[in-house]
């Protein structure tokens, strides 16, 4: 029996060893696949936050990412790169040009490396705290009612879509989200974004009301 045991063990470290070189290979190959189809044209992948002004502001293409792997979901990088479709309703850095949903496609393979690189990036200032995914009645009240997040967020409600279209939206933000990330960005935005009409809501919201709508949002479908 301790035989056994012992071979079982074995097996799993031997295993566990295999398994993690794919995940390594997978972010140099993922940086590659970004270098060669010239993603930081658009997107700043080294932080921290380099805008300091509005005009350097307007000057980016595209969303940074250089804490993506700390803002996103397990899958979800992957899944999107494949198959993209506007998260934002309007083009980046507008309030008046509809999102035309241009983003280039990548294979299958090359979206699955892209998105190992890109999950490599994280931000130190997004704690894990384990902020569960949930729909309560107090983060509802704090998103709809106390704080009115759908003026800028757009939303399904009651299967319809509902809210503002100068952010983006919250719709699938459940496949989304990290909220351990939404509650570091409600707490303090200017360090993702320096430049940025966001609130900060630290000494708005207590940080259990902060929590709970970091909750809330991470449980939108």
């Amino acid at each position: 029996m301790m035989t056994f045991r012992r071979l079982l063990v074995a097996g799993l470290l031997s295993a566990s060893v295999l398994w993690s070189v794919p995940s390594s290979a997978g972010v140099a190959e993922g940086k590659k696949v970004f270098d060669a189809n010239k993603c930081a044209g658009c997107h700043q992948v080294e932080g921290p936050a380099k805008e300091k002004t509005i005009k350097d502001q307007m000057a980016k293409k595209g969303p940074e990412l250089w804490y993506a792997g700390s803002k996103f979901k397990a899958g979800f990088l992957e899944k999107w790169l494949a198959a993209p479709q506007p998260v934002r309703p309007l083009a980046y850095n507008s309030l008046t040009e509809k999102n035309r949903g241009d983003h280039p496609r990548l294979s299958p393979k090359d979206a699955s490396e892209a998105a190992s690189y890109l999950m490599s990036l994280k931000s130190a200032e997004v704690k894990p705290l384990g902020i569960p995914a949930a729909e309560s009645p107090k983060g509802r009240i704090l998103f709809l009612k106390k704080q009115s997040c759908y003026g800028c967020h757009s939303m399904r409600v009651r299967g319809k879509m509902a809210g503002g279209l100068s952010g983006p939206s919250f719709v699938a933000a459940s496949e989304r989200l990290n909220p351990d990330w939404v509650y570091a960005y409600l707490k303090n935005p200017k360090v993702f974004k320096p430049v940025k009409m966001m609130p900060v809501y630290s000494g708005i919201l207590s940080e259990a009301e902060m929590k709970e709508l970091a909750s809330y949002i991470g449980s939108l479908n």
